[in-house]
């Protein structure tokens, strides 16, 4: 059986769970078609705020199964095309969903595993998790748009010789290039990306994360003077905004605010 994606509620966070633990939780359509539908679910969901994706037991996901590929080989090349173009849509939908999505990553993250984790917004590592673009090792190249995440942070050279050599970096190395955000324990990456949810549930007005997450993503591909008249209308539509309202009461009333 391939993979299945189950979910969970967790107070306001909504869990997500890549579930095949045999093929350390391998990729299938499946969890593509589940995690597009509960992205959009969750989205006008207004009780939910954050989304925590994770692989069940000790591993996030080690990306393609390689019994499938190879029996895909047997197949017309449009098979193929189109499950990658699943697989795409998933990761825009991870990239364009207005909430923070949190990778927990604990064990292996490889290939296409690599690429969700970069999907999302905030990674937490277990200090045994080793990330790896690993597709060369089987005569491929990378999918799910790993290629671009990296580029999007890392010098060139550093980038290409990840993918070349295959090389597989821990937590702590990824960590120091800004990559990785906290890592924890082995086995404490759910808790303490749960704990983060939390925290941005409690902390901060969904409609601000909201437009964080889309000025960010715009920021590479605009001017200065585009991405300035963006932030105006962005700043303006929040200003007017009720969460605005009882954040600007709640700070000067020295008091926690309660965004809706």
């Amino acid at each position: 059986m391939p993979a299945e994606l189950r979910t969970e509620r967790r107070d306001a966070t909504l869990l997500l769970t890549i579930s095949d633990p045999p093929t350390r939780n391998a990729l299938s359509e499946q969890v593509y078609a589940a995690g597009i539908e509960a992205l959009d679910v969750a989205e006008s969901a207004t009780d939910i705020r954050c989304v925590v994706l994770q692989g069940e037991g000790k591993n996030f996901c080690a990306g393609g199964d390689i019994n499938r590929l190879a029996r895909r080989r047997l197949e017309p090349p449009s098979v193929s095309r189109q499950t990658v173009e699943r697989f795409h849509r998933f990761i825009e939908a991870l990239r364009v969903f207005p909430k923070p999505v949190i990778a927990s990553v604990e064990g292996a993250a490889a290939g296409g595993g690599f690429s969700l984790a970069l999907a999302c917004d905030l990674i937490v590592a277990a200090e045994d998790a080793r990330f790896a673009m690993s597709y060369g090792r089987i005569g491929l190249s990378p999918d799910g748009g790993g290629t671009w995440q990296l580029a999007q942070a890392l010098p060139r050279q550093f980038v290409q010789r990840l993918l070349w050599l295959n090389e597989p970096l821990t937590a702590r190395e990824l960590q120091e290039l800004c990559i990785v955000n906290w890592v924890t324990d082995s086995g404490e990456a759910l808790s303490q990306a749960l704990t983060i949810a939390a925290r941005l549930a409690q902390t901060t007005a969904p409609n601000a994360l909201a437009s964080a997450k889309e000025l960010l993503q715009q920021a590479s591909r605009c001017s200065l003077t585009e991405h300035l008249a963006s932030e105006q209308e962005h700043f303006i539509e929040n200003l007017f905004h009720d969460n605005a309202g009882e954040g600007l009461a709640a700070f000067l009333g020295k008091r926690p605010p309660r965004f809706q």
